[in-house]
C-alpha cells in the first residue's frame, strides 16, 4: 500500500475501550499523523474530511463485498447470507435498480405527512415523565420512538410490537464491523425471525394492499420491472432496522449533548428557528454511523499512499466530521453551526434513504422536549452502550420540570 520508504500509518484499534468511550481525541491524533490509519488485514481508515467527502462519491470503491468478507464480519449464518442481498451492500447495476424502486415508497410527501403524528407520539411518550419529573432519554424516548415511526411505516400491529422490538435491538449486533461470537447467534436468530414475521405480513398486504410501506414496495414498478418478494422481504427488514437506530441515537446523542451544553440548549430553547441546525449539529458532533466500510475496485490516491485494489477502506465519519481543515473549532457544540456539511449520512450511490425521516423526528422531537418542561438537567451520568460501528447510549438520564 505504501510507497517505497514511507513509513506505515498507525495503527486504529476500534475496540479500544477508551476509544469506545470517546475516539475524539484518537482521531485528532490520526488526523495529524496523515489521512490514513491501518485497521485490520488489508483494511484502512480514512481519517480527514476532504478524503472521505470525496470517496464516498468514488465510483473505485464499491459496497458490494464477497462473501468470505461477511462470513468474516458475521460468521456463516442468516446474517452473513441477509449482508449479500441488502440494498446497502449492492453495487451497479442491481443497486440502481432496487434504489430507483424502493424510492418510489420512500417519497418526500410519505415523511412530510408523518409530522404531526410524530409529535403526537413524542407527548406521549413525555407523558410519564412529567408526571414524576424524570425519564431516561434512551428507553423512554430516543428507542421507542423511531420503533414506533417505523413499525407504523410498515404496518406492523400495534398487538405485535413489543415481540418486535427485542428482534429490533438485536439486530443491531449484525451491523457491527465485526460481530463478536457470543452475538452471532442473536444476529442469526433476529435475523430469521424478522423476515419471517415480514414475509407472513407481506403475504397479507398482497391480498389486500393498504397504505403501508410493504402495500408500496410490492407496487412499486418500473415498466414490467418490480421488486421480488424475497427482496422485498431483505430490504424491508433492513429498511427496519436503518429506520430506528440511527434515529434512536441522533436522538440520545442529541440529549446528551444538550445536558453536557446548558448554554446551547438555552440558545435552541430561545430560538426554535435552530432545531434545523442543532438537528445537523447534533449528527457531526457525535455521528451515529462511526464509519462505513468500501471495497478498492481499482487503486486509489489518498494523500502519499496508494490503496490497491482488493484493499478495504473505511471511511471514518466520525473523524471527518471532527476535522479542524474542514470546521472551525470542531470540538465545540454550535446548535446554530451553518453551514454544516457533515458526513453523517454518507453520500453518492449510497446516501442515507432514511435521512429525511431521521431529521423530521429530530427536530420533532427535540421541538415538544422543549415545548413539555421549562427545565431539562442531567439527573444523573450518562452510559454508552458498548459498539463499534454505532455511538449509542445505554442510558441518558434527564430531570425535567
Amino acid at each position: 500500500m505504501a510507497r517505497v520508504g514511507m513509513r506505515l500509518p498507525e495503527r486504529f484499534d476500534a475496540l479500544d475501550p477508551a476509544v469506545i468511550e470517546d475516539p475524539y481525541p484518537t482521531y485528532e491524533r490520526l488526523r495529524a499523523q496523515g489521512p490514513l490509519c491501518r485497521m485490520g488485514p488489508a483494511s484502512f481508515g480514512v481519517t480527514r474530511y476532504a478524503d472521505v467527502a470525496a470517496l464516498v462519491r468514488d465510483p473505485r470503491l464499491g459496497s458490494e463485498f464477497p462473501p468470505l468478507y461477511h462470513e468474516m464480519s458475521a460468521g456463516d449464518g442468516p446474517a452473513a447470507a441477509f449482508f449479500q442481498r441488502i440494498i446497502l451492500y449492492r453495487d451497479p447495476p442491481a443497486h440502481t435498480r432496487l434504489r430507483r424502486l424502493m424510492s418510489k415508497a420512500f417519497s418526500p410527501g410519505l415523511v412530510r405527512g408523518l409530522r404531526e403524528h410524530i409529535g403526537d407520539l413524542v407527548d406521549e411518550l413525555l407523558d410519564p415523565a412529567a408526571e414524576r419529573g424524570w425519564f431516561d432519554a434512551v428507553e423512554e424516548l430516543a428507542f421507542p420512538l423511531p420503533v414506533l415511526v417505523v413499525c407504523e411505516l410498515m404496518g406492523i400491529p400495534r398487538a405485535d410490537r413489543s415481540e418486535v422490538r427485542p428482534h429490533a435491538l438485536n439486530l443491531s449486533k449484525a451491523f457491527a464491523a465485526m460481530v463478536p461470537e457470543a452475538d452471532r447467534a442473536d444476529a442469526d436468530a433476529s435475523v430469521l425471525w424478522l423476515r419471517d414475521y415480514l414475509a407472513e405480513l407481506l403475504a397479507q398486504r398482497s391480498k389486500a394492499p393498504s397504505r403501508d410501506l410493504l402495500s408500496l414496495l410490492l407496487a412499486a414498478r418500473e415498466g414490467d420491472d418490480r421488486l421480488t418478494e424475497e427482496e422485498i422481504v431483505d430490504n424491508a427488514v433492513f429498511s427496519f432496522f436503518a429506520g430506528f437506530e440511527t434515529t434512536a441515537n441522533l436522538l440520545a446523542s442529541g440529549c446528551a449533548a444538550l445536558l453536557e451544553h446548558p448554554g446551547e440548549l438555552a440558545r435552541l430553547r430561545a430560538d426554535r428557528g435552530l432545531l434545523p441546525t442543532a438537528v445537523e449539529e447534533f449528527l457531526r458532533y457525535d455521528a451515529p454511523i462511526q464509519g462505513t466500510a468500501r471495497l478498492v475496485r481499482s487503486p486509489v490516491e489518498v494523500g502519499d499512499h496508494t490503496v490497491r485494489a482488493g484493499r478495504v477502506l473505511v471511511l471514518l465519519l466520525g473523524s471527518a466530521n471532527r476535522d479542524e481543515r474542514q470546521f472551525g473549532d470542531p470540538g465545540r457544540l454550535d446548535v446554530g453551526r451553518d453551514p454544516n456539511p457533515h458526513v453523517s449520512f454518507g453520500g453518492g450511490l449510497h446516501h442515507c434513504m432514511g435521512a429525511a425521516l431521521a431529521r423530521v423526528e429530530g427536530a420533532v422531537a427535540f421541538g415538544r422536549l422543549l415545548d413539555r418542561f421549562g427545565a431539562i438537567e442531567p439527573a444523573g451520568p450518562a452510559l454508552r452502550r458498548t459498539n463499534t460501528t454505532f455511538r449509542a447510549y445505554a442510558s441518558v438520564p434527564v430531570r425535567v420540570a
